[in-house]
């Protein structure tokens, strides 16, 4: 059986909120209604998209990912900006993106690297880290929403302290995330 799934960072509740609220200013962009907005209850910080893997794959995902990170630091994220863009030719997100961060940088590339050593190849080089906020079908120049010249101020810091494999299904509402392991960073102090 076949599941698809992600790598993602949790979100402290304080954070959730701030992005409800942000995702609420956003909406004034939104004239003709065409963006599906996420619940917060399923926001998360994308790491790396595995896609399609095995169930059986799990319990390998598993140790390989508590062994790759057993020595890696939780650190602080900051989520300073507002996106909206293409993910493929189907799908458009409009979502918050984390400002520059090494740290973060590095675990997307730990985290692409279990996946490899599983036999998951990741095919888009187009990956930036980020919440989705919103979901557009299609390309941007499908849409009737523009996105502003300046969006809504964004500032916010969120703590990187576990990495969680997500398990995602199509829902009418959106997709339903189901959380298959969590494997805890060091401490930062």
């Amino acid at each position: 059986m076949e599941i698809r799934a992600f790598f993602a960072l949790t979100l402290p509740e304080v954070v959730v909120r701030s992005l409800a609220d942000h995702a609420d200013t956003l909406c004034q962009y939104d004239v003709n209604t065409e963006v599906l907005w996420v619940d917060s209850d399923t926001y998360h910080l994308t790491l790396s998209f595995l896609g399609d893997i095995r169930l059986d794959q799990v319990d390998e995902l598993e140790a390989i990912t508590r062994e790759a990170l057993k020595t890696v630091s939780s650190f602080q994220v900051e989520l300073n900006d507002t996106l909206y863009y293409s993910v493929s030719d189907r799908l458009s997100l409009v979502a918050a993106q984390p400002a520059p961060c090494p740290p973060l940088s590095q675990l997307h590339d730990i985290m692409v690297e279990v996946g490899r050593q599983v036999g998951v190849e990741q095919q888009d080089t187009r990956y930036k880290p980020h919440i989705t906020l919103g979901r557009l079908e299609g390309r941007l120049n499908q849409h009737s929403f523009k996105a502003p010249q300046k969006w809504p101020e964004l500032s916010l810091l969120s703590l990187a302290d576990s990495v969680v494999l997500f398990q995602s299904k199509p829902g009418q509402s959106g997709s339903v995330y189901t959380p298959l392991f969590d494997v805890p960073l060091e401490d930062l102090g």
